[in-house]
Order: C-alpha cells, then sequence, then structure tokens
C-alpha cells in the first residue's frame, strides 16, 4: 500500500522572521515598506492609460496617481516587486514538488463556487485596500513595523474583520 507523499513546508517560525528580514531590507534599501495594492494599481493605471487613454486623462484618479509617482506606471518598485513575488512563489512550489495546477476545496462545494468565491474575495479586498490606502502588506505588516498606530488598528481591523466572518463563510473552504 503506497503512502501519500507528505509535502514539506517551511517553519512558519522561520518564514515569519525571514518575511521581517525582508520588510527590514526593503525599509533600509528603499526607505519604504512592502506592498501589493499599489503593484495593482500601477497594472490598472498603465492598461487603462493604454486602452482609453482619453478617460485616463481626464479622470481624477489617474491625475492623482501621476501627481504622486513619477515616470511610467509600469517602472514603479511594487511592479517588480510583485513579480518577484510571483516567480518566487512559482519557483518555491516547484522546487518542493507542491506546484500543481487544480483548485483545492471542501468536498461540500464544487470548484466553481470555490473560485467565483475567491474572485469575490480578491475584489472585494481590491476595494477595500484602495478606501483604506494600502493592503495588508503595506498598511498593517509595514506600518508596524515602524510602529505606526494606524498599523496596528489596520492589522486589528483586518484579523477581527476575519474572525467575526470566518464562521458564515467556513463552509466555502472546510
Amino acid at each position: 500500500m503506497n503512502q501519500p507523499k507528505k509535502s514539506r513546508y517551511l517553519n512558519p517560525y522561520i518564514g515569519g522572521v525571514l518575511l521581517g528580514l525582508v520588510l527590514l531590507a526593503a525599509n533600509f534599501i528603499s526607505g519604504r515598506g512592502l506592498g501589493a495594492s499599489g503593484a495593482i494599481k500601477s497594472v490598472v493605471v498603465a492598461t487603462t492609460q493604454t486602452v482609453a487613454p482619453k478617460y485616463a486623462a481626464r479622470t481624477k484618479y489617474f491625475q492623482e496617481y501621476h501627481e504622486e509617482h513619477s515616470g511610467p506606471p509600469l517602472k514603479n518598485w511594487l511592479v517588480f516587486q510583485m513579480l518577484g513575488v510571483i516567480v518566487g512563489g512559482f519557483a518555491s512550489g516547484a522546487f518542493a514538488g507542491r506546484l500543481k495546477f487544480k483548485v483545492e476545496h471542501s468536498p461540500e462545494i464544487t470548484s466553481r463556487r470555490r473560485l467565483v468565491f475567491a474572485l469575490l474575495g480578491g475584489i472585494f479586498f481590491g476595494v477595500g485596500s484602495q478606501l483604506g490606502r494600502g493592503c495588508t502588506s503595506g498598511s498593517a505588516l509595514s506600518g508596524i513595523a515602524v510602529i505606526s498606530f494606524g498599523g496596528i488598528i489596520t492589522m486589528m481591523a483586518i484579523f477581527g474583520g476575519a474572525y467575526a466572518l470566518a464562521w458564515f463563510f467556513r463552509k466555502n473552504w472546510i
């Protein structure tokens, strides 16, 4: 009888320390913390400017982006950071033998339902990150790293909200 191959994962405490070191290095090298929503925003701005340049030129959202950032949107350092995260994630999965294209979900739900809820969650999180002026990485982790009261409040809200809503949505992953 064949035993299923056990996946090896990095010890979460070591992973936490490594994440802290990456955050420290980002602050030291670039003077800024980490964040994913800024990369997504840069991609959205670049895409909109390419597809609908007249709309982008007259819309306040895109004008404010250019007031805050210099240079082409896709040359923002956060875009390169996110590309590194994506490539690093795929490389890590490939080296550990865990790179598979499948949808993991509870036997109680379908793959389609899992994908719909994942997409909805991503959309809500993306909108929330823009309303909150940053994602969990930027607002919470980077904020806490520099002992920002706002970062602490953000982290408490994220975990508190997740804890409060988990019971209602648990059937979608358990």
